[in-house]
């Protein structure tokens, strides 16, 4: 799937949370959106990225925006990682990267010279009307604030 880019519009989606809700893209209207794609639950980057969202859940939420993170983890993972660091945001299971691939978050990576698909880390601001105002691809786990701060700002 392309990558999107500022100005298209976000696609739907609807998956479960932590606690086994449906949450849709739709949820969000009206309100802006830090909406971030991570690899795997509980694993060093992944705590790192999510644990400087949650600090800047108060600032973020000064700017008008809500966070969801998406992850290929079961509903069980990502409550086991919301409850161990406390997060307090939605972490959404897509077991068959349905969403990320729509979001061109899930494609070719590689690590100590194997290939493989998996979760591209993305992050992205989405506006109340549902279109795409910051598309990060590749970011490290430390800029998804920072570029949302950009972004809402």
């Amino acid at each position: 799937m392309a990558q999107l880019k500022v100005g298209d519009r976000a696609p739907a989606f609807t998956l479960k949370d932590q606690d086994g809700h449906e949450v849709s893209l739709a949820d969000f209207r009206a309100r802006k959106l830090l909406l971030y794609f991570y690899p795997k639950a509980d694993t060093p980057g992944c705590t790192a990225q999510a644990c400087g969202v949650r600090d800047a859940m108060g600032e973020l939420a000064e700017a008008g925006a809500v966070v969801v993170g998406v992850s290929p983890d079961q509903p069980s993972r990502q409550k086991a990682f919301d409850h161990k660091y406390d997060l307090g945001f939605p972490l959404l299971s897509d077991p068959d990267h349905k969403v990320a691939q729509a979001y061109g978050a899930w494609g070719e990576k590689s690590m100590y010279g194997k290939t493989y698909e998996g979760i591209i880390r993305s992050s992205f601001v989405i506006d109340e009307t549902g279109k795409i105002l910051q598309a990060s691809y590749k970011v490290k786990p430390q800029d998804t604030v920072p570029n949302a701060r950009r972004a809402l700002s």
